[in-house]
């Protein structure tokens, strides 16, 4: 197969979804130009320049680092349209009016190159009525391609190939939205609003209707259908005011324009209570007002009855609390439709409308049900799709729920399930998923999932449930396991080392599990890689030291019984950094503390752009004591080559004494916890990948450890420079007195303590005046506060 390489991407709108697609391009290093219209005053390019102002204010932050939007190119229809000219990707993102769709597109035609693909980024309307006009051979490159909101954080993108675009276009753009961009790609059918909308929308309304059937407010039902379900934490309306009320009512009225024949055509109406926000121009979180709004500090929520807005925070019944809780989905499911409780009357009836939904609607909205699972998954945050969620509950017994609803005339329309869910195939697998596939109504067989050359690069890929995929908690050999850890291999040349423990923290099982990992790897394999099987789906690399496992230890014999604890930690980083093999860190989400200084010790990072670094040890009234701080002096040292070492210092130090915490892999770089030959991947699931070829290319390359040196450091000219810093904040009212010394201590440990400046020391020496504060730390009144305040509360005190 050839490669398909993009140069460089045009985009073709200045809005909100534009720019942030633009900006996701720029972090990946794809060079891309931002077009507009020409502004009517001042600079023609306002603009676009206005739209890149506006990225950089944004939050959460579409670019992972704020100064590569420099990076972004600028223009305007009316001047620049020859630079379409050398794109290979062509993305239209303008607002969703077929008219003004067209006219963009007969502008722009006669510049597109040859072989570029053309995309429209719509959110719903069709793709081959948009490619209408097209010459045979402009339509044969030009696919719809939909992102979700917002576009650097939303795993989701569809791709929708009209009937004339050639299959390998629709081949290569997957591949490089799925490994360039990290995206996770469903293909869609040509149908309003494509499938996670359509479903989404769906769900939306059916929520809507179904509360006001059974009388709950706003602020109830977004607790019910929020983290409760596994879904995104803002549930419905919330997700609504975030997604914009007109952004809303637009895609409502795509399935009023072009679904009259549908059965569920009556829910399609746009609710009354919706339509008179709109009128009324609060529509949500952009105007401050819609299903809820911002009073003083207050959230407040509409009262549909009066049309005023009342105090808020409701929260869902104990009992149906409870039920939600149950880990066992089948009697979960049950408890909820015996339940005569309105609240769980309702979550019943919401479930049953969508399972009514997407089992009628398959053959027509998606190629299988794994595509439908996937959609919600990535495009609406939720951690089961529903075809799964109903697999899990019991196949034939929510079949028979459903029917049966469905004739008492309690479900939303009444047109019956079709036979394909009560058919024998579908019955005895227990439902639409199994290890053949996903099974498909249009079909009417298992659909495998895709052999793209891309999916090569994901050891583990996304699972649904019931398809019997291998997971990187139990596929491979297992060289050693406990409660804490997973030696194990893919039968090649590189071990892999799995934490288990509860957001990977490293208590004294992860320290020997790291020392047996070590061992094996030296003695069997050509590199360690640590990685945890939860990488892609969100999990933390390593939340830092497991301070619960150490409470019993610090009760039983006080700080003195703690030192030995941390000596093995900062040895076992040691013997990482000093081992005979590579050892890489695959790192995503957050790695605080001493999961920030365990990565530091590795040869090499291989990181998600979305990996969250810091060392935030000051949170809990401590300092870094796993190395971090002796990695920071070693590596100023480094970087002086002679100049002033404290130049390089001060932003270690601030880092660490503000626990500031990177926004993304590319911050992380700045900041300094990842170096600029580090790997930074865009799509987690290709993660352990690619740390295994990173791996593996240095054993090749004839890798050693560094040598063991000694190295200058500030002594007492660095500490008291760092000081009066210091003095200026604590004086100023931006630190506590605490602070004030956690930070002075700080300073001391990366200044190489009370010697004189230029001094020479070895590593061991910072290691040993780390520990002995951290030891000092622990006997404090104000860190013992610090400490219980977090594990009660999981929230920093401030003292």
């Amino acid at each position: 197969m050839s490669n398909f390489i993009v140069k460089k991407v045009a985009v073709l709108g200045a809005g909100v979804m534009g720019a942030q697609i633009a900006a996701h391009c720029v972090n990946a290093k794809v060079p891309v130009v931002l077009f507009d219209l020409p502004a009517k005053e001042g600079a023609k390019n306002g603009i676009v320049l206005r739209a890149i102002e506006n990225l950089k204010k944004l939050n959460p932050a579409p670019l992972g680092n704020k100064d590569d939007a420099a990076y972004i190119e600028v223009a305007n229809y009316e001047d620049n349209l020859e630079v379409l000219k050398g794109c290979d990707l062509i993305i239209e993102a303008i607002a969703e009016r077929m008219d003004w769709k067209h006219d963009l597109y007969q502008k722009v035609a006669p510049y597109i190159a040859p072989n570029a693909i053309f995309a429209s980024n719509t959110s719903g309307l069709s793709i081959n009525a948009l490619a209408e006009g097209f010459d045979a051979e402009l339509k044969a490159r030009f696919c719809g391609v939909h992102f979700f909101n917002p576009p650097r954080y939303m795993h989701l993108v569809e791709l929708i190939p009209t009937v004339a675009t050639r299959p390998e276009i629709i081949d290569q753009l997957e591949g490089f939205l799925t490994t360039t961009l990290g995206k996770g790609v469903v293909r869609a059918k040509d149908t309003p609003n494509f499938i996670a909308n359509r479903v989404g929308i769906f769900g939306m309304l059916a929520t809507i209707y179904e509360a006001e059937k059974f009388g709950l407010t706003v602020d109830v039902v977004d607790d019910l259908t929020g983290k409760k379900l596994g879904r995104a934490s803002s549930g419905t309306f919330r997700t609504a005011d975030v997604v914009g009320l007109d952004t809303m009512g637009h895609v409502i009225k795509t399935m009023q324009d072009n679904l009259a024949s549908d059965p569920f055509f009556a829910v399609y109406k746009t609710p009354e209570v919706l339509a008179k926000l709109v009128a009324a121009g609060a529509l949500g979180q952009k105007t401050g007002a819609g299903f809820y709004k911002k009073v003083g500090k207050d959230i407040q929520r509409l009262d549909f009855a009066s049309g005023q807005y009342v105090a808020g925070g409701a929260k869902a019944a104990d009992i149906v609390a409870r039920i939600l809780k149950e880990k066992d989905p089948v009697k979960r499911m049950k408890a909820l439709r015996e339940s005569t409780n309105p609240q769980a009357q309702f979550l019943w009836a919401i479930f049953r409308d969508v399972f009514h939904y997407i089992a009628f609607h398959l053959d027509t909205i998606a190629d299988n049900a794994r595509d439908i699972d996937f959609a919600m998954r990535w495009g609406f945050g939720w951690n089961v799709g529903p075809f799964e969620t109903w697999q899990a509950s019991g196949w034939q017994e929510i079949a028979a729920w459903v029917k049966e609803d469905i004739e008492a005339g309690k479900a939303l329309c009444n047109a019956p399930l079709p036979a394909w869910v009560f058919d024998g195939k579908v019955v005895q697998n227990g439902g639409v998923h199994d290890a053949q596939g996903s099974y498909s109504a249009s079909k009417n067989t298992q659909v495998a999932r895709s052999e793209l050359p891309v999916y090569q690069r994901q050891a583990f890929r996304a699972a649904v449930v019931g398809d019997g995929v291998a997971n990187g908690t139990t596929a491979g050999i297992t060289v050693f396991e406990d409660e804490s850890v997973r030696i194990w291999h893919q039968n090649d040349d590189i071990l892999i080392l799995s934490f288990k423990t509860k957001m990977h923290v490293i208590g004294a099982g992860v320290v020997d599990g790291m020392y047996k990992a070590i061992a094996e790897a030296e003695k069997n394999f050509k590199g360690l890689v640590i990685w945890h099987a939860d990488a892609a789906e969100g999990g933390a690399f390593s939340a830092g030291a497991d301070l619960q496992s150490m409470l019993p230890v610090f009760m039983a014999g006080g700080a003195k019984a703690i030192e030995p604890e941390v000596a093995r930690l900062q040895n076992a980083h040691q013997a990482l950094k000093y081992a005979n093999v590579p050892v890489v860190a695959a790192v995503a989400g957050l790695a605080l503390g001493g999961g920030c200084e365990l990565l530091m010790h590795a040869a090499k990072r291989v990181a998600s752009i979305e990996s969250y670094i810091g060392l935030v040890e000051v949170g809990v009234g401590l300092i870094p004591a796993g190395g971090g701080l002796k990695e920071a002096a070693v590596r100023a040292a480094a970087s002086a080559k002679g100049n002033d070492i404290l130049q390089f210092l001060k932003a270690s130090f601030t880092n660490a004494a503000t626990a500031s915490v990177s926004k993304s892999a590319l911050e992380a770089q700045k900041m300094g916890y990842l170096s600029d030959d580090d790997v930074i991947v865009f799509n987690p699931y290709e993660l352990l990948h690619v740390a295994k070829v990173e791996a593996r290319a240095m054993f090749d390359a004839g890798y050693r450890p560094p040598l063991k040196a000694q190295f200058a450091v500030t002594g007492r000219y660095g500490m008291a420079t760092i000081m009066a810093q210091l003095v200026n904040m604590r004086d100023g009212g931006f630190i506590s007195a605490h602070d004030y010394k956690l930070g002075a201590m700080i300073a001391e440990i990366v200044a190489g303590g009370e010697v004189e400046q230029g001094s020479v020391v070895n590593e061991q020496w910072v290691l040993d005046l780390e520990r002995k504060a951290f030891i000092e730390l622990l006997n404090h009144p104000k860190t013992q506060e610090r400490i219980m305040g977090m594990m009660q509360t999981g929230k920093p005190v401030r003292n």
